[in-house]
């Protein structure tokens, strides 16, 4: 697991991890996170389109995408 990651999203802070961040690559599309301490599963489609994998809480898809291109970003995906 790496270092604690912030972002802010509709003035709320945020902060996530990225699990096993050493498996990721360019053709990476599904990701687990753990977002204010919860596990997370996002995966990007065909159109780059990041959404949540499956899970008991429902997160705002736009805050899923959002965690995606912050991942893409500092991931170089």
């Amino acid at each position: 697991m790496g270092l604690p990651l912030r972002i802010t999203f509709k003035d709320n802070d945020y902060v996530y991890q990225i699990i096993d961040s050493k498996q990721i690559n360019h053709n990476t599309t599904e990701i687990q996170l753990l977002l204010n301490g919860e596990k997370l599963g996002i995966v990007r489609d065909i159109k780059l389109v990041w959404t949540q994998k499956d899970g008991l809480n429902n997160i705002d898809s736009e805050l899923v995408q959002a965690l995606g291109r912050s991942i893409s970003l500092r991931l170089r995906m």
